[in-house]
C-alpha cells in the first residue's frame, strides 16, 4: 500500500479501550503531516477498565474519547470527538465516510470481534476501508497481563486527589525504582463534588506525566460506586496490587464507607490507602484565617 497521503485528517479510533501511551505517540509521530485529528469512539462497553453498569455506556465511550482528547491537548494536539453508534463496525465506517481521513489508528485489542460470526475487527476494517484510508492497529493486550510475570499492573483509585503532585510522584516512582515494568490503570468514580470536566482534565494531565517518564497508564472516569469499580477491574483481569488514594487529614466519603476493608474482603492482593497532602480547598481555608499552608 502507497503512503498515506499528507494534509489529510487522521482518526483515533477507541474501540472499548481507552487510548494509552503508544496510540499517544502515533498521534504525535504524524502530527507534522495531518490536517487535524479526530477522536471517536462507539457507544460500547469498555475492556480496559470495564467499571461501569450498563445504563452508562454512551457516558463510557464520551469519558474516553475526551479524557484521550485532554491528553492530545497536554501535548499541544487539538482534536475533535465524536461518540458513535454502538456496532464498532458501523461507527468506524461513519467516521471514515464523514471525515475522510488519510489514516486511522484503530485501538483495540488483539483479538477484537464482532456480530454473530465473530468476524475479526481489524481486518473487517481494513477491508472496507483501505486503500483510501490507510488502517494502522494500536494493539492492546489485556491478556498478556496474565502471563507476563515481569509486569506489575496496579489499579489505582482517586478522584479528588488523582492530579495530586504526591500521587503523581508515588506513581512515578514505583515505576523507575522497581526491577519490574509497571501498567497503571486509573480509575475515577464520579463525585457531587467535582465536575466530570474537571475529571478529565485532572486525569489527563496525570497519564500525562506518566507517559512522559514513559510510564503505561490508561484511566477513565467511572461510575460513583468505587467498590464496585474495583470489583469488576479485579474480575476482569489480573490486578497485582490496588492503590487508594485520598487526602489527609480530611473525612472522606470512602473511608467512611469502608472501601479499603471492602476491597481487602474480595482480593487476596495487597491493598494501599495512599493519603496525599490536602484538598486544595483545605489549604485554602487556612490561609484565609492567617495560617501556615
Amino acid at each position: 500500500m502507497s503512503e498515506v497521503e499528507a494534509g489529510r485528517p487522521l482518526l483515533v479510533f477507541l474501540n472499548e479501550v481507552a487510548g494509552g501511551r503508544k496510540l499517544l505517540q502515533a498521534v504525535r509521530e504524524r502530527e507534522s503531516t495531518i490536517s487535524g485529528v479526530v477522536v471517536a469512539a462507539p457507544q460500547n462497553q469498555p475492556s480496559v477498565g470495564q467499571l461501569i453498569d450498563a445504563g452508562e455506556i454512551r457516558e463510557a465511550a464520551r469519558a474516553r474519547v475526551e479524557v484521550t482528547m485532554a491528553v492530545l491537548s497536554e501535548f499541544g494536539i487539538d482534536s475533535i470527538g465524536e461518540v458513535l453508534d454502538p456496532e464498532p463496525w458501523l461507527a468506524a465506517s461513519d467516521a471514515t465516510r464523514a471525515h475522510e481521513p488519510g489514516e486511522m489508528l484503530l485501538s483495540c485489542l488483539s483479538d477484537s470481534r464482532f456480530g454473530l460470526t465473530r468476524r475479526d475487527l481489524v481486518e473487517w476494517i481494513r477491508e472496507k476501508v483501505e486503500p483510501e484510508t490507510k488502517v494502522t492497529h494500536i494493539p492492546v493486550r489485556i491478556e498478556d497481563d496474565a502471563i507476563r510475570w515481569d509486569l506489575i499492573h496496579t489499579l489505582v483509585v482517586a478522584t479528588k486527589t488523582v492530579a495530586a503532585p504526591e500521587l503523581v510522584s508515588r506513581l512515578k516512582e514505583r515505576a523507575t525504582n522497581s526491577n519490574s515494568l509497571h501498567r497503571y490503570t486509573i480509575v475515577c468514580p464520579r463525585s457531587d463534588d467535582v465536575s466530570e470536566g474537571q475529571i478529565v482534565a485532572d486525569l489527563a494531565s496525570t497519564l500525562a506525566e506518566l507517559y512522559r517518564a514513559e510510564i503505561d497508564a490508561t484511566g477513565q472516569p467511572m461510575s460513583p460506586d468505587p467498590f464496585l469499580a474495583v470489583k469488576n477491574a479485579i474480575e476482569h483481569y489480573r490486578v497485582d496490587e490496588v492503590l487508594i488514594s485520598t487526602f489527609a487529614g480530611e473525612s472522606s466519603r470512602w473511608l467512611e464507607d469502608d472501601l479499603i476493608g471492602r476491597v481487602r474482603e474480595i482480593t487476596d492482593k495487597q491493598v494501599q490507602h495512599i493519603e496525599v497532602g490536602r484538598h486544595p480547598s483545605a489549604v485554602a481555608a487556612v490561609v484565609a484565617e492567617g495560617g501556615a499552608s
